[in-house]
């Protein structure tokens, strides 16, 4: 099942290149909710509850809008965290250490020495809404990423029960101003993390970390790679992440990139796909 957010707000399906507005089943009473809301994503909280309305939804053929007619939000609307996995491909640990630009001084060896980073959550940003990159005097990198999405919450969880605790997948870009600062810092402006085009169950996805993915600037490919080079996979970052930090529904763990980072300008277009997750389309200004 593909869940999304669209038009401002709205919750929906998306089934045979329609979305279905499913928006009343997650909210019966409307959009008003109590404050202070309890931690976690609502949606993706209340996703294995609700498996069988939204596909009797989808099965009654009621009103339907084509998915290129919606404006996409992000593939999860409020993760409680965005934790990122700064060193963890081989390969882009090597590019890191052989430019400057990157490294800036640092010598760059395995995540386990590094740890994980947070993106803030104002970063977020859905594929239908344009790159801000801000800065003309700065470097800034695209990085794609396979972000594994939080359903059950827990802390210290083991790598044999990782998998339990994920309610899907989605594409993910970490946007990336290079310098010396700490990475949590240069990798949260506004519209840095670009996640989409949709929220895919896990049980959708057989093995995570067996999945082709690429990204390509104005058709020039730029990464291409296979989860299956990760150094930490799947399982190991939930487990790792969750003995540090408390993991709640709809918190967003982007896994990695791998080389081939590079820098984007205004007017790249970025075209990120992932087996079994779609494709993120989505531009620079």
């Amino acid at each position: 099942m593909k869940i999304c957010t669209f038009d401002g707000g709205r919750v929906g399906v998306v089934h045979d290149e329609a979305v279905f507005d499913v928006t009343d089943i997650f909210f019966p009473d409307g959009l008003n909710v109590p404050w202070p809301y309890p931690r976690g994503d609502v949606v993706v909280e209340r996703l294995p509850q609700l498996r069988d309305r939204l596909a009797e939804r989808v099965e009654s053929g009621a009103e339907r809008k084509p998915l290129e007619a919606v404006k996409l939000g992000p593939s999860v609307a409020t993760p409680g965290k965005i934790i990122g996995a700064p060193i963890n491909y081989q390969p882009h640990i090597d590019e890191a250490n052989a430019d400057k630009e990157i490294n800036h001084g640092k010598t760059y060896t395995r995540i386990d020495d590094f740890g994980l980073f947070l993106k803030a959550n104002s970063s977020l940003a859905g594929c239908d809404t344009p790159i801000d990159i801000g800065f003309t005097d700065r470097r800034v990198d695209h990085e794609i990423e396979l972000c594994a999405v939080i359903g059950k919450q827990g802390r210290a969880i083991s790598y044999d029960d990782a998998l339990d605790h994920i309610a899907g997948y989605t594409i993910g870009l970490d946007m990336t101003v290079r310098g010396k600062e700490f990475p949590d810092f240069r990798k949260s402006p506004d519209t840095f993390a670009v996640l989409g085009p949709y929220l895919v169950t896990a049980d959708e996805i057989a093995d995570p970390n067996a999945l082709d993915f690429e990204l390509t600037v104005n058709g020039e490919v730029r990464q291409k790679s296979n989860t299956r080079d990760l150094v930490f996979n799947v399982q190991r970052l939930v487990e790792y992440a969750s003995h540090m930090y408390t993991l709640y529904p709809g918190d967003v763990i982007m896994t990695g990139t791998p080389a081939g980072v590079a820098p984007v300008k205004s007017g790249d277009r970025l075209v990120a796909t992932i087996e079994g997750l779609g494709t993120l389309a989505t531009a620079v200004k």
